[in-house]
């Protein structure tokens, strides 16, 4: 499935990237998937609830926003490792002979935003920990934990496609 070089290929809409983080990136796509579904189930029983049996359900909120955290946040970091989110190729491209260079610039950026975003939502995290969600009883700092891992799969993916920039 990869192309010369060890090169990503796409396939069916589908970026294949070689290398070591691919199961990780496969699972941290499934889970995003699964949070999908799972959102969808419980967005439709909270239009049953309200709206067919007149019980509104309190949980049902703070839990699709936390699945919708995962799932966007997970998808991202995999769209980072495909090159298909946060990239430079429009500058790339026009770079030329630089081609290289900027899209090593554009990695290095990707991982620093990533293990930006995965401290700061690991201290917001730990900070909130001990108040709960109304509504539910999670910890409000869960809510932060889809930043936490979202940013360091997409300071790990960035670093691997880093890796594997070509040298001029």
């Amino acid at each position: 499935m990869s192309g010369e070089g060890g090169t990503a290929v796409r396939h069916e809409g589908l970026v294949h990237v070689p290398g070591p983080l691919r199961s990780v990136a496969s699972a941290a796509l499934a889970i995003a998937c699964g949070a999908l579904v799972v959102l969808a189930v419980v967005e439709a029983w909270q239009v049953v609830a309200r709206y067919v049996l007149d019980a509104p359900a309190a949980w049902t909120e703070p839990v699709a926003l936390l699945l919708l955290k995962v799932a966007l946040m997970l998808a991202a970091a995999v769209g980072v490792r495909q090159e298909t989110h946060f990239r430079f190729a429009l500058g790339a491209a026009a770079a030329g002979s630089w081609r290289s260079a900027i899209e090593a610039f554009g990695r290095l950026v990707t991982v620093a935003t990533g293990i930006v975003f995965a401290g700061w939502a690991a201290s917001l995290m730990l900070a909130t920990w001990e108040l709960k969600t109304p509504g539910v009883p999670l910890p409000v700092g869960l809510n932060f934990a889809p930043f936490v891992a979202g940013g360091a799969l997409m300071a790990l993916f960035a670093f691997e496609r880093l890796r594997r920039t070509p040298r001029a």
